[in-house]
């Protein structure tokens, strides 16, 4: 469920940024919510390959990396 909130987020936050540059609503939509996608599972890869083993705080530090209120810790 939290894949899909980190796409539905991302992708609407876009929702008028994409007719500014004339891309249209879905596409905007869709790119930005792929990217948020991709930011988690490159931070889940990346903890993931550090020690074989993924924890909890790895995976709420990978989410935090795409919500604006919540910055990961370093």
């Amino acid at each position: 469920m939290r894949i899909i909130a980190v796409f539905a987020a991302s992708g609407l936050s876009v929702i008028g940024a994409g007719a500014v540059v004339g891309i249209s609503t879905t596409k905007a939509v869709i790119l930005a919510g792929t990217l948020g996608v991709a930011t988690v599972v490159e931070a889940l890869a990346r903890f993931f390959l550090e020690d074989g083993k993924l924890t909890a705080q790895e995976v709420n530090d990978a989410f935090a990396k795409v919500d604006k209120r919540n910055k990961p810790k370093e």
